[in-house]
C-alpha cells in the first residue's frame, strides 16, 4: 500500500495547509459527536448514543500523530476538549435567553432546555472520557512506533492504539454522560454497542493512516 500512498503535495496542500485540515476535521468529528450524542438511539436490539461519528477521532489522531507529531496530537486533544467546553457553555447561554413567543409555544425551548441541559453533561462526560481514552492512545501508538516495530505495517499501530483506547472510551462514557437516565441493562447494552461500532469504523478507515506520509513538521525532542 506504501507504493499507492496519497502525496499531499500532489494535491497541492503543504504540511501547514495538510496540518490544519487534520486538526480541524479532528475537532469536528468531536464536537459534532458530542452534539449528536443527546440522542440514545439503537441498532437491532443494541442500545446507543447517535455520536457514533466520534468514533472517527481515534484513527484521526493518529494520522495527526503520524504528520505532526505527538505533541501536536497532545495540542489537538487538548484543544477539542477546549472547544467543546466552551460551546457547552455557550448553549447554556442560549438556553437563558429569552425565547420568542411564537417559538416558545412551539415547543421550541423545551426541546432546547431539554437537549442542552443534558447536552452540557455529555459535554462534560466526553471531555473527561477523551482526555482519558485519547491521551491513552497516543501513549500507545507512542510505545507501538519505538524501536524496531517503526518499520512494521503502519495499520499495526492504528490497531494497538484503538484496541485500548476504544474500550476504555466506551466503558467511562456512557457511565458519566448517562447513569441516571436510562437504566443498567441500557449502560450495558451502551457498552458494548460502542466497542462493536468503533471497531467497525476502526476496520473501515484505518487505511486512512496511509494519506499521509511519516514526516513530522518537527522532529520531537
Amino acid at each position: 500500500m506504501n507504493a499507492r500512498m496519497i502525496n499531499i503535495r500532489r494535491l497541492g496542500i503543504d504540511r501547514i495547509q495538510a496540518g490544519i485540515i487534520l486538526s480541524g476535521l479532528y475537532i469536528f468529528f468531536s464536537l459534532t459527536g458530542n452534539i449528536a450524542a443527546t440522542k440514545v438511539t439503537y441498532l437491532g436490539d443494541l442500545v446507543m448514543d447517535a455520536g457514533f461519528i466520534y468514533a472517527l477521532t481515534f484513527t484521526w489522531r493518529d494520522l495527526i500523530h503520524k504528520q505532526l507529531g505527538q505533541r501536536a496530537a497532545v495540542t489537538t486533544i487538548w484543544l477539542a476538549a477546549a472547544i467543546n467546553l466552551l460551546a457547552a457553555l455557550y448553549f447554556q447561554l442560549v438556553v437563558l435567553m429569552p425565547a420568542q413567543t411564537d417559538w416558545a409555544n412551539a415547543g421550541g425551548q423545551t426541546a432546547w432546555e431539554f437537549l442542552f441541559s443534558l447536552q452540557m453533561r455529555i459535554t462534560l462526560a466526553s471531555i473527561l472520557t477523551a482526555l482519558i481514552a485519547e491521551l491513552i492512545d497516543t501513549k500507545v501508538y507512542q510505545l507501538w512506533t519505538a524501536g524496531g516495530r517503526d518499520k512494521w505495517p503502519q495499520w499495526t499501530r492504528v490497531f494497538a492504539s484503538n484496541s485500548i483506547s476504544i474500550p476504555v472510551d466506551s466503558l467511562l462514557f456512557p457511565i458519566i454522560a448517562f447513569a441516571g437516565v436510562v437504566g443498567m441493562e441500557a449502560l450495558q447494552q451502551m457498552f458494548w454497542t460502542n466497542i462493536i461500532v468503533k471497531a467497525a469504523i476502526t476496520a473501515l478507515v484505518f487505511w486512512t493512516i496511509y494519506l499521509v506520509p511519516e514526516k513530522p513538521i518537527y522532529r520531537e525532542g
